[in-house]
């Protein structure tokens, strides 16, 4: 079931076009959303959060228009940067505090599960933490309000390894209880470990917007891992 709509969305810069971007997630599927740098993809991201007001189209969230109906459906969404950039003097249960006090959802178990899990000392600050654990810090605030959707922007960016599989872990337990997951990452190998579905952005188009099975059979050539399709795909020899 199709939880989120994105359907022609439109933003303009002097030197970029985010270019009729229409795709569909669904609840308890894992989206990768894959592309280089300047691709679109966080245009896309913060648009899809009302953080860059894109130029035309229109995004719903469970069936809702998300410019009718932003306050509703942001307490229903997890969303992470990737770094904690705000608060960097505060300890990490001061700005916990502060930002339980915007979800009647807030759900003080699963809180301490992902402290617990992210080994995360709620007396540090982010200025003091690692940048891993700044991710993972980031990741504790949008996973602890039980967020139906969580949208994810570079959510592995700076883990090691371990963490990294943990993390992709976490997100096969979430969608078993019917979570949406859209990350966007330059990680190739966690989307092949993990997703269902891919989105391939390109110069503010989308090339692909479907399952993994499908990308590989349309773009993958024998013997190629998901990395060297996209690697190849970039390189503008497209095989359909």
């Amino acid at each position: 079931m199709s939880i989120v709509m994105v359907r022609n969305l439109v933003k303009e810069y002097p030197s970029f076009r985010l270019n009729s971007v229409t795709f569909t997630l669904d609840r308890g599927k894992i989206t990768g959303f894959i592309g280089r740098n300047s691709a679109g993809k966080t245009t896309t991201i913060k648009s899809m959060l009302n953080l860059v007001h894109p130029d035309s189209g229109e995004i719903f969230f469970f069936n809702k228009s998300l410019n009718e109906h932003e306050a509703e459906i942001k307490k229903q969404i997890g969303y992470s940067t990737g770094t904690v950039n705000w608060y960097p003097r505060k300890k990490i249960r001061d700005i916990v505090e502060v930002t339980k006090d915007f979800y009647d959802t807030w759900d003080e178990t699963a809180y301490h599960k992902y402290l617990r899990m992210f080994k995360l000392d709620e007396n540090k600050t982010p200025l003091e933490l690692s940048e891993g654990m700044k991710v993972k810090c980031n990741l504790l605030l949008a996973l602890s309000h039980r967020a139906e959707i969580l949208i994810l922007d570079e959510p592995t960016s700076g883990l090691d390894p371990f963490s990294r599989d943990e993390l992709l872990e976490l997100f096969g337990e979430l969608k078993k209880n019917g979570v949406a997951i859209f990350f966007s990452t330059h990680i190739i190998s966690d989307i092949e470990k993990c997703a269902d579905d891919i989105i391939y952005i390109s110069e503010g188009n989308i090339v692909a917007a479907t399952s993994k099975e499908d990308f590989v059979t349309r773009f993958s050539m024998s013997g190629e891992n998901l990395e060297q399709t996209f690697l190849r795909l970039e390189r503008g020899a497209v095989n359909e």
